[in-house]
């Protein structure tokens, strides 16, 4: 079963409502004004030239307003056409200029030229009527008289009948003065066709109009025309491009019924159908359905293709308009974003199929040309890059001027704008003296010059070979002094390149390990302890987690969450997790394992130890600690005997008398020799002992002294 996508009528529109028309009969234009304004319509119609703007003389009229009306314009009772009745509201704009006297002067025929304030004014205004494949212009000649005549003031209006136009047809209207004075009004209307009025009996064209349906079946479109099948008619696809002619696609004489089929690749926003019987003088009828169609969009920004033309010139082909505008771009080397140039072309809709001249003096291969729309969609070409080479490490400079012939000089970089001579640590600012001298000499290339600045294009090469100049002789100097060292400490220097190499070996393994340090804060001495471990073992180096370095995220996600994603984190890394036992942590063991619903929440806000129990009683209880976790404790703070039992399936070890084991334990299989790890542990031990004094002869820490305070807990 086909899955509908759209119903249409040919040319229903969007609110297919039953109009009924006025008629008018006879073949004869015709036009007539309010009350109050005399106007005359030429014989024949003119040629469609709206010519430039001029400058308003004095007061002119000039249209404000256009308003359509659908009429039937008949012949006989059964032939009848379809006709757009156009009116044009009028108001004066200008004003008189101060006389020197108040001398009369007589009325001027001219409207062009100043007239007295009792005057009146006349006008030709010229109606432009288009729909595929017609199009019309006629002159319309209105006159106000002086009474009216208030600057500012909507004098009346002029009703031209009328405009023949097919069935559902898309019409165009115009409307200017001739001279012009202003820019001209434009309308856009979509005619209904015969199901949309109430006409079936009087346009001959509707008797028997093919109706046309369009389904989707998967990617595949289908038109269905639905006639009886001894009739004959044709149908076109057409590319309906604004502004110029419709450009056929397809076209076929068919006998009904028919079906079409598509692929949603044919599909763009202009793509328009349209189908009319096999007769002399019959009534063509149009529809363009894949407007809003999301696809068609994507399609014609893929058949888009931007060219540029030598010699300073580009085109944007695409089968359709494009709401889009181009811009002027610089494209560094390093591959980073286009940046915009000053000035930018015209922030106006680009014209497709039409070539376009740069605002440039000069060529260089790093300018760009890029075409996007507010979805961000863009098309980018650079320009010359066949005749001018690669992209060039040049320097853009934007040039300024001000009143008073005030100018300065930036340079552009990706960070923006950097004024010349300016105290910024980018390589333009650091060069701004001699860029400047680049310019004022001639080196750099002017590509733009206009009223209200420059662009100055000044090559680098001669910075770059200085730069990398200084590079090879503070190189050269730097070999000759290690090759003097070499010789006067050949010996020596031996032993060091053996230890330096000992020490990137074992330090790039030891980086690799991560140790996660859980403890439990007793008192404010005991946390200092903590922390002149933790930073000590990172010297060794090591990444060591610990809380004290993450209050912040611990406030923020809570000591459960912070542990979890902690130990996640360090056991994927192949790290290990050290429990360093404390009286607390001992007490707060022997809680958990006697009464597993006991709160962690109880011990502090950022008490991570606490909250971590659930998760690590459960990895010593199933025996996956080993090898995940090591225990610690510090000697005068605990006897080996006070660490729970159920904790001593992984090395525990007594700080800082088992340092090197410790140590070796936490560096893995990288550890460095023995002799080596004894001098790290003795770097360790001395950073700890100012801790360890200070919390012994810390106040009010008994319990946390020697294996007596074990038994008060």
């Amino acid at each position: 079963m086909p899955v509908p996508w759209f119903f249409l009528s040919l040319a229903l529109g969007r609110n297919p409502v039953v109009l009924s028309l006025e008629r008018v009969v006879g073949p004869q234009d015709t036009a007539r004004c309010s009350p109050g304004l005399s106007c005359h319509l030429w014989d024949g119609d003119v040629l469609c030239l709206p010519g430039s703007l001029v400058s308003a003389p004095g007061p002119v009229l000039v249209p404000t307003g256009l308003q359509t009306e659908l009429v039937l314009r008949c012949y006989k009772d059964t032939d009848c056409d379809l006709c757009v009745r156009v009116d044009i509201h009028l108001a004066v704009h200008g004003y008189w200029e101060e006389p020197e006297d108040e001398e009369e002067f007589g009325i001027a025929e001219d409207p062009a030229i100043e007239e007295p304030r009792n005057a009146s004014l006349q006008a030709h205004v010229v109606l432009s009527f288009q729909a595929y494949p017609t199009a019309r212009c006629v002159l319309l000649e209105v006159q106000v008289p002086a009474a009216l005549v208030q600057p500012g003031q909507s004098v009346g209006s002029v009703v031209f009948e009328c405009f023949e136009a097919a069935l559902g047809a898309e019409v165009r209207i115009w409307s200017y003065t001739q001279p012009r004075y202003q820019k001209e009004l434009n309308l856009t209307q979509q005619l209904p066709d015969c199901r949309g009025l109430e006409v079936r009996d009087s346009i001959q064209s509707c008797w028997a109009l093919p109706v046309l349906n369009v389904s989707a079946h998967g990617n595949d479109v289908h038109l269905v025309v639905d006639i009886p099948e001894d009739q004959r008619f044709g149908l076109s696809l057409y590319w309906n491009q604004v502004p110029g002619p419709a450009k056929p696609w397809w076209h076929r004489n068919l006998t009904g019924p028919q079906t079409i089929t598509l692929n949603h690749t044919d599909l763009v926003p202009c793509l328009c159908i349209q189908v009319w019987r096999l007769e002399p003088d019959s009534v063509r009828t149009s529809i363009c359905p894949f407007r809003e169609d999301p696809r068609a969009h994507r399609n014609l920004w893929r058949a888009a293709q931007l060219q540029l033309l030598p010699p300073r010139a580009w085109r944007l082909d695409a089968p359709c308009s494009l709401p889009a505008e181009a811009t002027l771009c610089w494209q560094a080397p390093d591959g980073g974003p286009c940046q915009p140039l000053v000035p930018p072309l015209p922030r106006e809709n680009v014209t497709v199929n039409k070539a376009l001249e740069f605002p440039l003096l000069k060529g260089h291969p790093n300018i760009c040309v890029q075409v996007s729309t507010w979805e961000k969609q863009e098309l980018q070409e650079c320009l010359w890059a066949d005749s001018l080479g690669p992209l060039k490490d040049d320097m853009l400079l934007v040039e300024t001027r001000g009143p008073q012939d005030n100018r300065s000089l930036c340079a552009l970089e990706p960070s923006g704008c950097t004024p010349l001579l300016s105290r910024a640590s980018t390589r333009a600012a650091r060069l701004g003296g001699p860029l400047l001298q680049d310019v004022q000499s001639g080196q750099c290339l002017q590509l733009w010059d206009g009223d209200l600045g420059a662009l100055w294009a000044c090559p680098m090469e001669k910075y770059i070979h200085r730069r990398w100049a200084l590079v090879w002789m503070a190189c050269l100097l730097l070999a000759a002094m290690l090759f003097l060292l070499l010789l006067l400490k050949k010996n020596h220097v031996k032993g060091w390149l053996r230890l330096l190499k000992e020490d990137v070996r074992a330090g790039a393994a030891a980086r690799s390990r991560a140790a996660l340090l859980l403890y439990s804060a007793d008192d404010a001495g005991f946390e200092r302890l903590v922390g002149a471990l933790a930073s000590a073992l990172f010297q060794l180096p090591l990444r060591v987690a610990v809380d004290l370095w993450s209050r912040r995220e611990l406030s923020a996600q809570g000591p459960l969450a912070w542990f979890h994603a902690q130990r996640r984190q360090t056991l994927q890394e192949g790290g290990v997790v050290v429990l360093l036992f404390s009286p607390g942590a001992v007490a707060l063991c022997r809680e958990w394992l006697q009464d597993a619903t006991s709160a962690p929440g109880a011990h502090g806000p950022h008490d991570a130890f606490a909250a971590s129990l659930s998760c690590l009683l459960p990895d010593f209880l199933q025996g996956r600690a080993p090898g995940r976790y090591v225990g610690a404790y510090f000697d005068r703070l605990l006897s080996p005997d006070a660490v729970p039992a159920l904790f001593r399936s992984v090395p525990v070890f007594s700080l800082p008398s088992q340092l090197p084991e410790f140590l070796g334990t936490l560096q893995g299989p990288a550890a460095p020799h023995p002799w080596r790890l004894a001098e790290r542990a003795e770097q360790v031990s001395r950073a700890l002992q100012p801790a360890l004094d200070s919390c012994f002869r810390a106040p009010g820490t008994g319990r946390g002294m020697g294996p007596e305070a074990e038994d008060r807990t």
